[in-house]
């Protein structure tokens, strides 16, 4: 689909999400809940399968990292020990013409992001007019991709400056001298810029009062800090070592945009790794490489991820930086990974009253451990392997398929089997193969239509292998098993399809490549 508009393309992405079982919107019989979804058949699996590998390659592979599942609701004092309630905010500005909310940093970021595709034009017309073109000497010495980047440049500064020192009387100032119009009423009538919780708050138990309120965990990381003692003493923990958690968090995102890249809910994938102060970079950028393997071994290609290190840092870290996706909407964060000092368990400590050392005995002292994070986002995730996967191929009889190319560890559906026809013994055959099968791997079955249509059905689920049962299977025990990327077919023996299946689509195969 490269020869269409990324936006279109996108809502390609969005169409065949539902089309085809992966994503719905939440309540969507009552006109659905906005930057909410609901994981549909085939995209639960999907998600399963990305969850199942992301464990196994931290926790499986690694023996000084474990698991734990932390609840959604914590004693209140976590978010004012992390800095939630005071500092988790967003700068909010409303046009008064339209009376619509944005964000403030969202819409410099996107005037920014204008500026950067003039100069993008910019190199794609001096590419076809020069041979041997080269993009680097070019961006930096012609004179209107420069005063682009000194632009550019200076907003940014001039921006982080203003956040840096929480002047939001600046960061309105910055909105109303670059002539930033609201995009529904296309005025400047802005209010000014005032700072937004992000986190849902809630009450426990039958009277509500400001005592019983408690909040929605808008992150998976305290519930680790806040457990990590427990977790060494009972797990006979030594440093380095890690604590991994997958689950839900819960953010009031006011601009949730993107389908499932921003949402209200959404699921988190973190580990913190705690190690002796004094070794946090060393292990800080160890996980930045590890982690862009990772992602690497799924084969989406190389030039779709880039890192970004933070200049402005957040408040709890001494280094940090993004694993950034190349979407159908530009590169955004994937994943991040952070070097959060002993910020937290000080804290921690300090609110509690509790101490939250650990004995080191090879230097006989207790100290607080550094810890190193990775983060990365579950939904952004899946939303990546499936853009990266749709495809509209042209074949040579002029037809077109659609195919989710995903890859076959990830796969909703291993393989699909198929009886060519509906008797003389060939559907008991199929049931009989697909019953062998199904202790080990989602197995889909299908007779209805024809084989073609069936075929292109399950390209469109992202199917790896299926398997047609004919008459000579009733002969020989042989099946043919199509292969989705290329649609070749080769012809297996019933008993090996267990090994053959194994080799090609059991997550091993991508655990093998880390």
């Amino acid at each position: 689909m490269s020869n269409i508009k990324p936006e279109d393309f996108f809502k390609n992405v969005i169409s065949h999400s539902k089309e085809y079982g992966f994503i719905f919107q939440s309540s969507e019989i009552y006109d659905g809940l906005s930057a909410v979804y609901d994981y549909g058949q085939l995209g639960t699996e999907l998600k399963k399968n990305i969850r199942d590998y992301w464990w196994k390659a931290m926790v499986q592979l690694n023996e000084n990292i474990v698991g734990i599942d932390a609840s959604i609701f914590m004693h209140p004092t976590t978010w004012k020990a992390s800095g939630h309630v005071d500092a988790f905010n967003d700068p909010l500005i409303d046009n008064k013409d339209s009376k619509k909310r944005y964000r403030a940093d969202v819409l410099i970021e996107e005037h920014i992001a204008k500026i950067e595709d003039k100069i993008k034009k910019e190199v794609e017309k001096a590419a076809k007019r020069f041979e041997n073109f080269d993009e680097a000497v070019f961006i930096s010495t012609n004179a209107r991709v420069k005063e682009y980047q000194e632009k550019i440049d200076f907003i940014n500064t001039r921006f982080k400056t203003a956040l840096n020192d929480n002047n939001l009387e600046e960061v309105k100032q910055i909105i109303v001298d670059l002539e930033i119009v609201d995009p529904i009423s296309g005025s400047r009538n802005w209010t000014d810029v005032r700072q937004f919780n992000l986190m849902f708050s809630t009450s426990m138990g039958s009277v509500s009062e400001d005592a019983n309120t408690i909040y929605l965990r808008p992150e998976t990381a305290q519930g680790i800090f806040v457990n990590y003692l427990n977790v060494q003493k009972t797990g006979r923990m030594k440093i380095p070592f890690g604590i991994a958690q997958t689950g839900k968090a819960f953010r009031n995102e006011i601009v949730a945009r993107q389908f499932i890249f921003r949402m209200r809910e959404f699921e988190q994938m973190e580990m913190q790794f705690f190690v002796r102060p004094g070794t946090e970079m060393e292990w800080y950028e160890h996980w930045k490489q590890t982690r862009l393997n990772w992602h690497l071994s799924l084969g989406l290609g190389k030039e779709k991820y880039r890192f970004h290190d933070h200049l402005k840092l957040a408040h709890y870290a001494n280094a940090a930086a993004d694993i950034e996706y190349e979407f159908p909407f530009g590169f955004k964060e994937l994943e991040g990974i952070h070097s959060r000092t002993d910020f937290d368990l000080k804290q921690h400590e300090q609110f509690s009253g509790k101490k939250l050392q650990y004995f080191d005995p090879e230097l006989n002292q207790s100290y607080v451990p550094y810890v190193v994070e990775t983060s990365v986002g579950l939904d952004r995730l899946f939303l990546s392997i499936l853009a990266s996967a749709l495809k509209e191929e042209t074949l040579e009889n002029g037809e077109t398929r659609t195919v989710l190319s995903i890859p076959a560890a990830l796969a909703p559906y291993k393989a699909a089997i198929f009886p060519l026809v509906k008797k003389d013994g060939l559907p008991e055959l199929a049931e009989s193969i697909m019953k062998d099968l199904k202790f080990d791997f989602n197995i889909a079955y299908d007779e209805k239509d024809t084989v073609g249509k069936r075929y292109r059905r399950q390209d469109a689920y992202g199917t790896p292998y299926c398997i047609t049962v004919d008459h000579q299977s009733l002969e020989d025990k042989t099946v043919t098993v199509r292969h989705r990327d290329t649609m070749l077919q080769d012809r297996i023996k019933i008993d090996a399809l267990p090994a053959f299946l194994e080799e090609r689509v059991g997550i091993k195969s991508l655990l093998k490549t880390l």
